[in-house]
């Protein structure tokens, strides 16, 4: 699980590029969930708290720019 302070540090296009990994982990730890193969359940959730996260910060970012 990253931290928001690791994110807030990065630029909008990396994290892009992060929003972009965390989603497609966020497939296969669900299509290995639908074939029975996961054994740690709780990355599910680290991992849809990581998108929310670079999701919010880019949110912010972009906010930010808009009122500079």
């Amino acid at each position: 699980m990253a931290k928001a302070a690791d994110f807030r540090s990065k630029s909008p296009d990396q994290l892009k590029e992060e929003l972009l990994q965390l989603k497609k982990e966020q497939f296969n730890l669900r299509f290995q969930v639908a074939t029975g193969q996961l054994e740690k359940t709780a990355r599910i959730r680290v991992v849809r708290r990581d998108i929310a996260r670079v999701q919010t910060i880019l949110r912010e970012k972009a906010r930010a720019d808009a009122e500079a």
